[in-house]
């Protein structure tokens, strides 16, 4: 049979953060309602951490204590007019519904608390320490519960939490875990549940289970956004619109198809990426790459988007009219810089073909490919990269936006930059692979599940 979970009563003052902890905790961005508002939370809801499928902790998110220093003095007339313990007051408070009158929200609290195992005492690091802060620690001391105290908020500039720290050690509470909600800490939340071991030490076995689990789903989520970056750029590097040289405006049209296409398959990466992530389209918003609703706002083949990223196609292609883009000739795969204006397409492929001589233009039979370039393709996976970066540092209950750091958009270490570049240089005349022009075919060659293996192994190395 297997064991019961771990009952672990998330409580403290109103408006700390503790629906925002267990949003965290969870990786549920839906999990209850946080607001700036104070007593958000008015009942008593739960989540439940899984351990191989089955329930290992259980997360009771409870109302804010609202008026600690009149359920002390309450608890502190009962004590003394009964003449019994702390606990007993405690548990004869709550077996009386007429002792509960003004303190509906204090019995939900304290209720949750005697039927948990421990509790997660939390304190927005950002205040100052009041009585009403040591009344509610009084209180809940009281229960025979072990108590850790997370300081949220720890990594906004005006967290006290050395006073907050002193302040805890004061009350007998040395166990102190700093955990911000907002930007996740991948390192804090493993020491939160070691703190957590600490004072539970009959459940080391499955805190120490939840950590090690935490990790490996930490890998996995990003090799399985490596694994969504690497299809986008086998679809985009693969596809090719094939226009006649002889004709302007079609080709004009034909370049406008390519780039709609290029666009669509990258805002399909980033819902993707969202989704595997938990979170939300319209939560995100960058300076560097401004999504709006889930799309991006900078235009992927502007020569503005590339500069961002310090990615250089030569001064030619940084002020053409196809800034981005290739035009490969169907044989040889030869590929210009896309400097030329659309009118000037034909003579931009026919002066490059000039060395080959007059037989090449021949072999062209008339057509000509375009295709998206190297540089658009380093873009692509480094925007792609970028947003990874930034969604595995985001808390789940953070309600601004999120703003790429400079770190998410700076040019990737020389090993895995010169990899990708010589695999993707192998993809670019593999439309068979690309999903683009077919967007329902089903991939049954092997070939290409090991082209994405190979470009994830890269990939991740940069997230």
């Amino acid at each position: 049979m297997a064991a019961a979970p771990l009952k672990v009563a998330v409580v403290g003052h109103t408006n700390t953060g503790k629906t925002s902890l267990l949003r965290t905790l969870t990786r549920d961005v839906d999990f209850g309602q946080v607001s700036n508002r104070p007593a958000t939370t008015r009942h008593v809801e739960a989540s439940t951490l899984l351990l191989d499928g089955r329930p290992a902790v259980e997360l009771f998110d409870t109302p804010g204590l609202e008026d600690s220093a009149g359920l002390l003095e309450r608890l502190e007339g009962l004590r003394r007019d009964r003449g019994v313990d702390w606990t007993d007051a405690i548990l004869a408070f709550l077996a009386e519904p007429a002792l509960q009158d003004g303190f509906a929200q204090e019995a939900k609290v304290l209720r949750q608390m005697m039927a948990s195992d421990a509790a997660l005492y939390v304190v927005d690091a950002r205040d100052r320490v009041l009585g009403k802060h040591r009344d509610e620690l009084e209180i809940l001391g009281r229960c025979a519960r072990p108590i850790l105290p997370v300081l949220n908020f720890v990594a906004d500039p005006e967290a006290r939490e050395e006073a907050w720290r002193d302040h805890l050690a004061r009350v007998n509470m040395h166990a102190v875990v700093a955990f911000d909600t907002v930007v996740f800490d991948e390192a804090g939340e493993r020491n939160l549940f070691a703190k957590m071991r600490t004072l539970m030490d009959r459940h080391a076995a499955v805190l120490d289970a939840l950590v090690e689990d935490a990790g490996r789903r930490r890998q996995a989520l990003r090799r399985a956004s490596a694994e969504v970056i690497a299809d986008l750029l086998i679809d985009v590097a693969g596809h090719a619109v094939a226009v006649p040289s002889d004709d302007p405006a079609a080709a004009e049209a034909a370049l406008e198809r390519l780039r709609a296409a290029v666009r669509a398959a990258e805002q399909g990466c980033v819902t993707r990426l969202l989704d595997l992530h938990r979170f939300r389209p319209g939560d995100y918003l960058s300076e560097t790459l401004p999504l709006t609703d889930g799309r991006w706002g900078t235009d992927l083949f502007s020569a503005e988007s590339l500069a961002e990223f310090g990615i250089t196609t030569g001064s030619a292609a940084a002020t053409g009219a196809l800034a981005g883009l290739a035009i490969d000739a169907m044989v040889g795969g030869m590929t210009l810089g896309a400097a030329a204006a659309t009118g000037a397409l034909i003579g931009a492929v026919a002066g490059a073909a000039k060395s080959r001589g007059r037989e090449i233009v021949d072999s062209l039979r008339g057509v000509t490919e375009l295709r998206v370039d190297a540089a658009t393709l380093d873009l692509l996976a480094r925007r792609q990269t970028a947003l990874v970066r930034a969604l595995l540092r985001r808390g789940h209950a953070a309600q601004e936006r999120v703003r790429l750091a400079a770190a998410d958009t700076a040019e990737w270490p020389p090993g895995p930059a010169r990899d990708l570049r010589g695999l993707l240089a192998g993809l670019r005349h593999r439309a068979d692979w690309s999903r683009l022009a077919s967007p329902g075919r089903v991939e049954t060659e092997g070939g290409r599940a090991e082209a994405r293996d190979r470009l994830s192994d890269v990939i991740v190395q940069t997230m």
